[in-house]
Parts: structure tokens; C-alpha cells; sequence
């Protein structure tokens, strides 16, 4: 009876051991000026042929940086945009520019609209210019059209309104990407 008791003290001390839940991953209180890291996957489809990475994607207010992983985690391209400039690395091959969308297509073949997308990865849309939303049961949005793009939520962090989106589909012109958000970081 007492190894018994022993047993039952020892599980229940182990359970005090576990870490807590992690908070639901929920749109920052200023989503507009709001820096976030995120990391995870995307998938591009353009032109026949298909691409995947893993994806680390660093922005804030005055900057991006988006690392495009190999399968092993090395970085096989870095794309860094700011102000002044767009630079692109992939591999010994340095590119520059004043735009980071057509430096992505000159390099890459297919680009990421960050212009937009770091406004539709928070779940909102941009403030720049107009656009058409559907939303679903929970208020989230379910569908967005903007700027010749559409971005399809297919998954959320939580039900909840705020919640962030974990899986975006985002098509235009032929060129369809992936978005699988496995991880935010927001101050």
C-alpha cells in the first residue's frame, strides 16, 4: 500500500513538471505598425514547375527578411529589403535592386508580394488600397481580394477573431504559393 502511495505522489509530481499551454497566437493590439517573426513552410507553383522551402520570414516596420530553407535547414536563398534597397543571396550570387518583388522574379522565377503580404499574414488587409472580404462562421477572414491578388485562409491558430492565420493559399496570374505558418514570434 505505501509503494502505492509513493506511485501516486511521483505521477502527480511529474505533472506539475509540464510546461504550460502556449498562449493562442493571436493579431498584435496595432497590427499596422507590428513587428513578427514567423517561421514555416511554402510551397510555390508557377509556369509547370513547382517549388518548396522552409520559410523564416522577419519583418518589422522598416525591413524584411526572408530566409527560404533547404530541406536539411540551410539557407539556400536570403531576401533582405528596406528603404533603400532589395538584396537577394542565393548561394555565391548577390543581386540588388529597388524592388524586392521584380529582384525575386528576375532571381527566383516567382516572387512574394511582402508589399501586401505581411498585412495578410496578420489576417487583415493592407490599408493602401481597397478590397473585397468574405469572412467565415467565426468573423475571421475567409477569403480576401486584393491588388490582383487572393489570399485563401485555410486555417486559423484558434476559433477566436483574433486568432492568426497558420495556412494561407495566395494565387495571381498563374502563380499559386502555400503558406504553412508552424510558428509565431510577436513581441
Amino acid at each position: 500500500m505505501r509503494w502505492l502511495g509513493i506511485l501516486l505522489a511521483g505521477l502527480l509530481s511529474g505533472c506539475a513538471l509540464l510546461p504550460p499551454a502556449p498562449a493562442p497566437a493571436v493579431r498584435p493590439a496595432q497590427p499596422e505598425s507590428a513587428s513578427f517573426a514567423l517561421n514555416g513552410r511554402i510551397s510555390v507553383s508557377h509556369q509547370g514547375t513547382r517549388h518548396s522551402a522552409g520559410l523564416r520570414w522577419t519583418h518589422t516596420a522598416q525591413s524584411d527578411e526572408v530566409l527560404l530553407l533547404a530541406p536539411l535547414g540551410q539557407t539556400a536563398a536570403r531576401v533582405y529589403r528596406d528603404a533603400q534597397h532589395a538584396t537577394l543571396e542565393d548561394g555565391d550570387k548577390h543581386y540588388q535592386a529597388g524592388d524586392v518583388e521584380a529582384l525575386m522574379e528576375q532571381a527566383l522565377g516567382w516572387y512574394l508580394p511582402l508589399g501586401g503580404l505581411h498585412h495578410w499574414v496578420l489576417g487583415i488587409p493592407a490599408a493602401s488600397s481597397s478590397a473585397q472580404i468574405e469572412r467565415n462562421g467565426n468573423g475571421q477572414i475567409a477569403a480576401l481580394h486584393q491588388d490582383g491578388w487572393e489570399v485563401r485562409y485555410l486555417r486559423y491558430a484558434d476559433t477566436r477573431p483574433d486568432s492568426l492565420p497558420t495556412r494561407l493559399q495566395l494565387s495571381r496570374d498563374g502563380l499559386q504559393m502555400q503558406l504553412l505558418i508552424d510558428e509565431w514570434e510577436i513581441p
